[in-house]
């Protein structure tokens, strides 16, 4: 999928929720209409999975459309939100969760996250991202680490094209002095950092002490749809979970919001970064 592909099953979804739930029928006498289940039903709504042209037709007949007009805009919506993303070449590399989560990183209006380790892939130099990788996949080869590479750069161009998102990132200071391949490489990643455009990007110093997202990193995403809520991604090494109830995400948005106010400005956050690079040989 694309990201319009994702917008567009997410957009699908939305509007065969609202049919549905204007008819008064369940998500499992919707699923027995389509030979499937409730959880399908489900999955559909929210965008999580595609759809047959053959299932959004039976739907559409069971929820009461007939109108010539609208039965051709969801069909070619349909169509739209099915067509393949850049990342499909990568399938056998990517787990499921992450190409789920790369399509909503691409139909995000703003993304915001806290990182705890490293820089986030969004802003990293290639060695630096090189060397992230190897570490992570000691056991690859040389051709799968270039297309683990190729993967993060790939993200890279699709995030920041014109129109695309914004993103937010608050760093912990340990980010910054933590080395990663060697001190050159580092040196050019903070380098890195600082002529980033249109990003804002934010410092949480260790003199900020305890606070609310002490337990680790997240991003919270969100989209120009106004139907579509926030959903928040906590990634672990046995993969990653996702919120999107109200009251989950309410809580990772009050942390990011403190977290904002206890990090340094942009423009501290950018001197402190400025005064690591001079001490790095």
């Amino acid at each position: 999928m694309s990201s319009g592909s994702m917008t567009g099953r997410m957009q699908l979804g939305s509007q065969l929720r609202r049919l549905r739930e204007a008819r008064g029928i369940s998500r499992a006498e919707a699923g027995y209409a389509i030979r499937g289940s409730e959880s399908k039903i489900s999955r559909l709504e929210l965008g999580r999975v595609g759809s047959k042209s053959r299932d959004i037709k039976d739907l559409l007949a069971l929820y009461g459309v007939t109108d010539d007009v609208q039965v051709t805009e969801i069909m070619k919506l349909a169509a739209a939100a099915n067509r393949p993303g850049w990342w499909q070449a990568y399938n056998d590399l990517l787990p499921a969760w992450l190409a789920t989560y790369l399509g909503l990183e691409e139909a995000a209006s703003r993304l915001r996250s806290y990182c705890v380790q490293f820089v986030p892939e969004l802003l990293q130099t290639e060695e630096y991202a090189r060397a992230l990788l190897a570490s992570a996949h000691p056991r690859a080869t040389p051709e799968e680490l270039d297309r683990r590479v190729a993967i993060t750069l790939r993200r890279q161009r699709a995030f920041f094209r014109p129109g695309g998102p914004r993103l937010w990132a608050v760093l912990d200071e340990a980010v910054l002095h933590r080395t990663v391949g060697d001190p050159g490489i580092h040196r050019r990643q903070l380098q890195h950092l600082l002529t980033l455009k249109g990003v804002t990007l934010q410092v949480l110093p260790f003199s900020a002490g305890e606070h609310p997202a002490q337990s680790g990193g997240f991003s919270l995403l969100r989209f120009p749809q106004p139907e579509l809520g926030d959903i928040v991604y906590v990634q672990s090494l046995a993969g990653s979970t996702h919120h999107e109830k109200r009251e989950e995400v309410d809580v990772h948005l009050q942390a990011m919001e403190y977290l904002c106010v206890a990090a340094r400005t942009p423009e501290r956050s950018a001197e402190l970064i400025a005064d690591l690079v001079r001490l790095i040989p």
